[in-house]
This record gives structure tokens, C-alpha cells and sequence, in this order.
């Protein structure tokens, strides 16, 4: 059965975020995302005002990224999360958005070196583990959460289980998910993650994704059955077409544009030189030129935006590629709550239903 996600980005109020999060809890939704830009409210706060007002619906960061923050940061903050939540949480950590990296003054250097290094280090720290290594990128020496719950780990018929004498202890398991794009990411992160978030809306992107992802996996004990395959899509539902582009869809497909890898670029047919032109006009701060550069043909590749028989459509044809967790990514639509609802009544059910 496939997962139904959605993305938030906290640039309104929390307590407005947290009513969409309520809302989407209630109407079916699996997962809440939240994204973490700097100039946006913080994530971990952000999340923690959702934990406290929800009960079931998983939570986490869609993504954080290891330059913003040390990887034993955010361990310690999903760790935090998890108990706050009741169990709920999961982390996704990508390479972040470079613009905005370059913006901070933080160079985008070794990105996937980077995050492969990252999930290692917040895998062991969220364990309970103790850990040294000295990467290409981090280096820990004898780091270790101290409040990492342990609890002992008991077998199938409930006796405990143990090891020279001692009972065996685990820590409550929270799932880690690489946001992923490009081949070399997608090949490097499937041995270690749990899931695999990955920025596009079109079939094309995926059957070349679950390419990269099975050859990653080959030669590892794993299968790709194992992982969670997630589309992280832009995504906006209207009465009918005209309506769900409305609002911020070009935009965010600007930025979608903006930080593909070139062989998404060269998948699609499009020139390198619309994509640095829009990336360009983003980093000086030119919204509307970057979102007049948006061509029709850039929404088709890299949004899903209609009305309910279209969305259906576009989705079914990414879950025939493998896709197991579908992210509603913004703008989500015209008016949030709204679409939040249109979702829940029409989109939702029918794939639960036809699972």
C-alpha cells in the first residue's frame, strides 16, 4: 500500500503549520515533512510544536542537510524529536539547496561524500553508539548521545536476550531517509537508508532513479523492496488546470530547475543554459524573472499540477515506476487547507482503496 506525505515549509506562522499538520493527520495523510531553510522558521522547533499537537502521523525533517549543522546535531535533535512525539519521528538529510548554501557563504563542496558520512554518523549516534571516524569530511572522536533510551532487546517468545552474560540493549529505531537526485547520490545512499526521497514528479526521473538504486544495492545483502521509495513532488490541485498553476507552482519549479543535476537536465531534453539562466536570476534575488523563465514544457517535466482525474493519472504512472511513498510537495495548492481537504477526499482514498 502506497505512503501519502506531505511537505510544509514552515515560512508562516508554527501554529499555521501545525493546523495543516492536523488537518492532513485527519484526512489520512502517513507523514509530515517539514524543509529547513535558514530564513524560514526553525525546523526542529517547528517540528516539536507539531509532535505536541498530533498523535499518529509520522514526522521529520524533508531534508536537513549536513552544512547547515553538524550530522551529531541533528541526531541528537531526531533522538529529542522521537521522544517528544511518542515514537513518531524520521529524519531525511540531503545536500541542501545550493543557492542557499552559497547565500550563508557555505561552500557545496563533496555532496555526496557529504551526506553518505552524514547518515553513517547520525545512524550510530541515534543507535546509542559510540563513534569515531575520520572521513574525508567529519571527523568524532569517542561521540556519544547520552540520552539515547535503551531498552532490552527480547526474542520472539519475550526472553531476554543476551550476550557474554549481559542483556542486549537497543535504542527505539528511527528511520533515516537520503533526499536524492542525481545518479551518484541515488547509487551511494541505498545501501544505508531506510528511504529514499527523491525530487521529481516524472516517470522518465524514475525509472532512471530505481536504475541507479539497484545498481547501488547490487553486490549488499539488501533488496529495493527493503527501502521506501519516495516521489518528493511538486505538487498543486485546482477545480481544473488553470487553477492548480496558479499561485507559487512556477516558482517552485524555478527552483526545482535550478538545482537539477545535469543528467536530469540531459534526460528532458533541456539546455544547461535555461537552467543557469534561472539559477542565475534566483541567486540575485529575481523571482519573477525566474518564474516567468519557466516554460510549460518545465512543468510537465518537474510538477504534477490539475485537477483530481489528472493528479491521479500522473501519481499511478510514478507508483507503476516502483514509487512506494508519494510526497505532496508545494505549493500543494491555491489555498492550503483547501487542497489539504481535496486530497483527503479524493486523491487519498482512491489509492488506498485500489492498493
Amino acid at each position: 500500500m502506497v505512503l501519502m506525505g506531505i511537505e510544509f515549509i514552515p515560512d508562516k506562522p508554527v501554529s499555521t503549520i501545525v493546523d495543516w499538520s492536523q488537518l492532513a493527520e485527519k484526512v489520512g495523510f502517513d507523514h509530515v515533512w517539514i524543509t529547513d531553510h535558514y530564513n524560514n522558521r526553525n525546523l526542529w522547533c517547528t517540528l516539536t510544536a507539531i509532535a505536541l499537537n498530533t498523535s499518529h502521523v509520522k514526522i521529520g525533517p524533508g531534508v536537513t542537510n549536513p552544512y547547515h549543522a553538524s550530522p551529531a546535531l541533528s541526531a541528537a535533535a531526531a533522538v529529542t524529536l522521537n521522544e517528544i512525539s511518542g515514537g513518531r519521528a524520521v529524519v531525511g538529510m540531503g545536500a541542501g539547496d545550493r543557492v542557499t548554501l552559497e547565500t550563508l557563504g557555505l561552500e557545496w563542496r563533496r555532496p555526496v561524500t557529504t551526506v553518505v558520512e552524514s547518515i553513517k554518523c547520525m545512524r550510530a549516534l541515534m543507535n546509542g553508539e559510540r563513534l569515531s571516524m575520520s572521513g574525508k569530511v567529519f571527523t568524532f572522536r569517542q561521540a556519544r548521545l547520552s540520552m539515547v533510551p535503551q531498552t532490552e532487546l527480547r526474542d520472539a517468545d519475550g526472553t531476554t536476550v543476551s550476550r557474554d552474560g549481559k542483556s542486549v540493549k537497543i535504542a527505539p529505531y528511527i528511520p533515516i531517509y537520503a533526499g536524492a537526485q542525481g545518479p551518484m547520490m541515488l547509487r551511494s545512499v541505498a545501501p544505508l537508508v531506510d528511504g529514499i526521497l527523491i525530487n521529481a514528479s516524472h516517470p522518465k526521473d524514475f525509472e532512471a532513479a530505481i536504475r541507479s538504486i539497484k545498481r547501488g544495492l547490487s553486490g549488499t545483502p539488501r533488496q529495493i523492496s527493503e527501502l521506501d521509495i519516495g516521489a518528493y513532488a511538486a505538487f498543486s490541485i485546482g477545480q481544473d488546470r488553470e487553477e492548480a498553476l496558479s499561485g507559487m507552482t512556477r516558482l517552485v519549479v524555478a527552483f526545482i530547475v535550478a538545482g537539477s543535476p545535469d543528467a536530469v537536465i540531459e534526460r528532458h531534453d533541456l539546455q544547461n543554459g535555461e537552467r543557469e539562466k534561472i539559477a542565475q536570476m534566483l541567486e540575485r534575488g529575481d523571482f519573477r524573472g525566474a518564474r516567468n523563465a519557466v516554460t510549460d514544457e518545465m512543468i510537465e517535466i518537474f510538477a504534477i499540477a490539475g485537477d483530481r482525474d489528472y493528479c491521479i493519472e500522473r501519481i499511478d504512472q510514478l507508483l507503476k515506476q516502483g514509487v512506494t511513498h508519494f510526497v505532496v510537495g508545494s505549493p500543494i495548492g491555491q489555498d492550503k487547507s483547501e487542497a489539504i481537504r481535496r486530497i483527503g477526499q479524493d486523491i487519498i482514498p482512491y489509492f488506498k482503496e485500489n492498493a
